[in-house]
């Protein structure tokens, strides 16, 4: 083995698997979307939780890079599980986040990969295929790029919880006890909008919606958003304003003041 590279070197290298991993996840899932013969199991004996073949082919893809460039690390991965690893890095992965919307049609979804050390996650790529944009934060970098251009990533400032855009996938969030909660923030919001899953972090991390609130998320679901929304400088903990990087209940905020608010208020 030779000598451990330099920082700025280091950071280049795993940005550079963070970009390959996304862009095998595109070629795997692509063939896949707005196909008539897409088959769709399910995961769930007592409800809904959908999985199709891009998913695993996805995440397949990913391993097998990960394999080649990044044996050392370990993974986490929605669709098969846990890979040991002994470098104390950690790539996590959720190939299709928003199934629902994939078999649907509906370009929300996207590709979620992160990169975690002990303290959590250090780098985040949220990329939808379909659009072709891509976003990623970490390093020091905050960027997106996409068919029409790209730029830095950088969470909106200024607005108050009355004038706040939110955001959730589920219209019932989960627990009836979680939904009143996200009610007394959302009865306070300017405009309330459902349906966009990991989209919509990217779109709090671009600076067109200033919260995104929800619960029962994974791991997988929230590592990937919480390194590229702290990279466009805003704020993503549990309801009790702590770290959330192994999920559950997420409070995604563009500003420490309207974190603070939002907190107040999910807190009853």
């Amino acid at each position: 083995m030779g000598a451990p590279l330099p920082d700025s070197d280091l950071h280049a290298e795993l940005t550079g698997v963070a970009q390959a991993l996304a862009d095998a996840a595109r070629a795997a899932i692509l063939p896949h979307f707005r196909t008539t013969s897409l088959e769709i199991d399910n995961k769930h004996a007592q409800g809904f939780d959908p999985v199709t073949a891009a998913d695993r082919a996805a995440e397949r893809a990913m391993r097998d890079i990960l394999a080649e460039r990044r044996p050392q690390d370990a993974i986490l991965g929605e669709e098969f599980g846990r890979s040991a690893g002994e470098s104390g890095l950690t790539w996590v992965l959720d190939p299709i986040d928003g199934t629902r919307g994939f078999m649907s049609g509906t370009p929300t979804w996207g590709v979620l990969i992160a990169l975690c050390d002990a303290s959590g996650p250090i780098l985040g790529v949220i990329d939808q295929p379909y659009i072709g944009e891509r976003f990623l934060g970490g390093f020091g970098q905050a960027l997106w790029n996409g068919p029409r251009g790209g730029g830095s990533l950088r969470a909106r400032t200024g607005a108050a919880l009355e004038a706040a855009v939110l955001m959730s996938t589920f219209p019932e969030v989960g627990t009836p006890e979680e939904r009143a909660a996200f009610e007394r923030v959302a009865s306070r919001a300017r405009l309330t909008r459902y349906g966009c899953d990991c989209y919509a972090y990217a779109l709090l991390a671009m600076g067109q919606v200033d919260l995104v609130i929800e619960a029962g998320l994974q791991a997988y679901d929230i590592c990937a958003p919480i390194a590229v929304i702290e990279a466009a400088g805003g704020i993503v903990t549990d309801w009790q304003g702590q770290t959330v990087h192994e999920g559950g209940q997420v409070l995604a905020a563009a500003t420490p003041e309207l974190h603070a608010a939002a907190l107040t208020h999910l807190r009853g």
